[in-house]
This record gives structure tokens, sequence and C-alpha cells, in this order.
């Protein structure tokens, strides 16, 4: 699975990787976690604010910090959809 945080480095987006990685290492799905910081790669995922989740190429969340449960459903969902979980 590939799951990428976009944003500045920010506290927000720390917290939105911290999130993440949790909900990730609670549910033992193997992931790798990128940190997009360049503005110009941010703005391929037309968001219009930051921070940004996107797993497995799909935006699922910005401008906000989701809850590890939200985080945690959609992590499955993209499992579910790559065959696997």
């Amino acid at each position: 699975m590939d799951v990428k945080i976009l944003g500045s480095g920010c506290p927000n987006c720390k917290r939105l990787e911290k999130v993440a990685r949790e909900a990730l290492d609670e549910m033992g799905v193997e992931a790798t976690l990128t940190k997009v910081t360049d503005f110009g790669d941010i703005m391929t995922y037309n968001i219009i604010a930051t921070p940004g989740l996107v797993i497995n190429g799909q935006v699922v969340s910005y401008g906000r910090i989701p809850s590890k449960a939200e985080v945690t459903t959609w992590v499955a969902n993209a499992a579910m959809a790559e065959g696997g979980a």
C-alpha cells in the first residue's frame, strides 16, 4: 500500500503523519509512507489545502486532520480494493 502525506511539514502535517502511522501499525498493514513537501508535487493532487492524505493514488482527505478511525476505514477500503486484508 502506498500512503502519502501532502504538506510543508507544518505541525498539522506532522499530526496527520502520526495518525496515519498509528492506524497502519494497529492494523498491521504494510505500507510505504511518503511525505510530499514540494509544492509543485502537492498541486498535482488538486487539493486546495494541506495537510492531504493520499492512499494508493487517491486523495481521501485534505485541509484537516482526520481521526484515526477515519484513516483506518480508508486503509481497510484500499486494502480490500487491492485484494488484500
